[in-house]
């Protein structure tokens, strides 16, 4: 009875150490697909922004993230549909900014 106790706790410790190894191994692999996306996206932007452009969105990134996301996403849209002849420069992509931030902006309203 005492050995099919220990028996149990054996197998159940092994089964949570191998769930635990897969786990990692998954998560591992998530952060290394993230990464090469990451690495695939700024390749894409140093083919299709300026230096400057691409500094300006690296200050827009810090300050808003999501516009900037939402900024990258679009331009790799239209780099990969060929919409995108030319290389874009720092007053087209101040454009795209304000565009796309007067689309998302929310507008609050408190009223007393």
């Amino acid at each position: 009875m005492a050995e099919d106790i220990e028996e149990i706790r054996k197998r159940k410790l092994m089964e949570l150490q191998k769930k635990y190894l897969e786990q990692q191994k998954a998560q591992e692999e998530a952060l290394k697909r993230e990464m090469e996306l990451e690495a695939q996206l700024e390749a894409i932007m140093r083919k299709i922004l300026t230096p400057e452009a691409r500094e300006r969105l690296g200050r827009v990134k810090l300050v808003k993230p999501e516009l900037a996301r939402q900024v990258e996403l679009l331009l790799v849209q239209l780099y990969q549909a060929g919409q995108i002849r030319e290389r874009i420069d720092d007053a087209k992509l101040k454009r795209i900014l304000a565009e796309i931030d007067a689309r998302t902006r929310r507008d609050f309203k408190i009223k007393w």
